[in-house]
């Protein structure tokens, strides 16, 4: 069983820290985002930093922690139903659509 797996989340002791003490839940939670981002294969860190990023922005717009909780909901179903999901690339066999990744670069002269 992978080291990460044995990890034993204690609730309590996450609850009971943001009740009293939410600057410290959340440097505590930063921490616990970052070793487990660096524990993950070096080529899907990348990935997953732009992910917590793009969390961390949800958290940041929401007016309460549970519009929070329902809009990264929504994120997950549209990654697991939505078009290249999850869902269409086990049932269908298709590997899902790469990204694009060309733009049209626009240059600005200076004034």
């Amino acid at each position: 069983m992978p080291e990460h797996a044995q990890h034993n989340f204690d609730f309590e002791s996450w609850s009971a820290l943001v009740s009293n003490d939410p600057e410290g839940f959340e440097a505590r939670r930063a921490r616990a985002i970052e070793e487990a981002i660096r524990r993950a294969a070096p080529r899907t860190q990348a990935r997953l930093r732009r992910l917590q990023w793009k969390l961390d922005q949800v958290r940041r717009a929401a007016a309460t922690p549970m519009a929070a909780c329902i809009r990264m909901n929504h994120m997950m179903w549209d990654r697991v139903t939505g078009p290249g999901g999850l869902l269409e690339t086990l049932v269908e066999g298709r590997a899902p659509t790469p990204p694009q990744r060309n733009a049209k670069v626009l240059e600005f002269r200076p004034r």
